[in-house]
């Protein structure tokens, strides 16, 4: 933020996560007072399907860290850097199937239904 273009942007839009190191009202105050043009953006809640480091790290839980059989902290670091090199080697963009289509269908699907019971006579 201390650099160009950042510092000199009008406004910079900092989309997180909501860790515990900026969730909240206070970690937009505390940035804010820091870095007066950013804009720090949550993303939802329960959406760490958003997060393309989350999705990575689901991958590397899954592929490099299960079973947990290391003998020391050396074995998993070694094991993480070999998956590294291999992941890098195979690693392609993900490509989204959820379209905005998807997702207004999704939302009328969720909307309550009326219901005769809620009639006020």
């Amino acid at each position: 933020m201390a650099e160009s273009p950042y510092h000199d942007a009008s406004r910079v839009f900092w989309i997180v996560d909501n860790g515990s190191s900026h969730r909240g009202e206070a970690s937009i105050l505390r940035l804010q007072s820091a870095y007066p043009n950013i804009i720090l953006v949550h993303s939802p809640v329960h959406a760490s399907w958003l997060n393309q480091v989350e999705i990575y790290f689901s991958i590397v839980q899954r592929k490099a860290l299960t079973p947990n059989d290391f003998s020391g902290p050396g074995d998993v670091a070694e094991r993480l850097l070999r998956f590294q090199v291999y992941y890098e080697s195979i690693a392609k963009p993900f490509e989204w199937k959820f379209t905005r289509a998807d997702l207004n269908n999704l939302m009328a699907r969720l909307e309550p239904a009326p219901s005769s019971l809620c009639a006020v006579a």
